[in-house]
This record gives C-alpha cells, sequence and structure tokens, in this order.
C-alpha cells in the first residue's frame, strides 16, 4: 500500500508543480519584408490570401482548407484538416496595422493569433504572435514550455513565404 500512496504523492505533486507553470504562452517571430504593410495585412485578412503563405499548405500538401463566411474581413476563415490536427481559423479583428484569428482547435484550446504589419525605413516589418491560453490542466500547462520550438519553426516558415511574395 505504500507504493500506491508513494506514486499518488509524487502525481499530486507533479501536478501542482505544473499549475505553477505560465498559464499563458506567447509565441512570437518577426521578419522584415519588401512588401507593404497594407499588401500584408489584406493576404492576412483574406481566406485565400492567407492561403498564399500559409506554412501549414507548405509542409503538408494533403491538407484540407474549406473556407467559410465572407471572402475577406471579419468573420471570413476556414476549416482546416491534415497531419498537424484540425480545427478552423477566422478573422476577429482587423487595423490598419494587424489582424487577429481565433483558432479553434477543439479540445486542444482556442489560441488567438495576431498578424502585425508595420512600416519602418527598410519596408516592413510582420511579427506573428500566437497567444495560448493553458487554463487549469497541468498537462497543457507542460506542453506550454515547449510550444515556443514546436511553433517557432512554423511561423518563421510562414514568414519566409510571406517574403517570398514580394
Amino acid at each position: 500500500m505504500t507504493i500506491v500512496y508513494t506514486i499518488l504523492a509524487i502525481v499530486a505533486a507533479v501536478a501542482l508543480l505544473a499549475l505553477l507553470l505560465p498559464r499563458t504562452v506567447v509565441v512570437t517571430r518577426k521578419a522584415d519584408v519588401a512588401l507593404s504593410p497594407e499588401d500584408v495585412i489584406a493576404r492576412v485578412a483574406s481566406t485565400e490570401g492567407f492561403q498564399t503563405f500559409n506554412p501549414y499548405c507548405t509542409t503538408d500538401p494533403e491538407l484540407k482548407i474549406t473556407p467559410f463566411g465572407p471572402t475577406k474581413g471579419v468573420g471570413s476563415g476556414f476549416h482546416f484538416e491534415g497531419k498537424e490536427g484540425k480545427g478552423t481559423q477566422t478573422v476577429t479583428e482587423i487595423t490598419a496595422t494587424r489582424v487577429s484569428h481565433l483558432i479553434d482547435l477543439g479540445p486542444m484550446g482556442k489560441p488567438v493569433q495576431t498578424i502585425e504589419a508595420k512600416s519602418y525605413a527598410g519596408g516592413t516589418r510582420v511579427t506573428w504572435t500566437v497567444t495560448s491560453d493553458m487554463g487549469f490542466n497541468p498537462v497543457f500547462r507542460i506542453f506550454g514550455l515547449f510550444m515556443d520550438r514546436m511553433l517557432g519553426k512554423t511561423y518563421e516558415l510562414g514568414l519566409k513565404n510571406i517574403k517570398a511574395l514580394a
């Protein structure tokens, strides 16, 4: 019986320690591109435009994209299903320099993705950020420790794809 109590104590300790990890995880990547900020924002705010640089289309040729809502602007979006998962991505906010998307991954959460494009002396700086709320789930909090490593390369590929559009 001592072994059972020891295992339970270890599991409880790990769960409590996991809850001390950050609840919110932010992953950000930046790149300078030769497109105008207006062109970047127009692409990001459009379902069709987003697919021109979508990094998941690059890594998964079998990725299924099904548009819904308007073709561009708030409410436009698409369902996706591929080797890295399935869900929806919907435009929720557009400003002159930023577009935000709600990504619904079902039980895996609803991260918010923001792509910002601002002019600077050499062109346009594009910043791609995702913010995820890990809630009170200790497994998700531990998973959050690896988000930057996992998503960072994907966003770097997306930024490379944007650069190639110029």
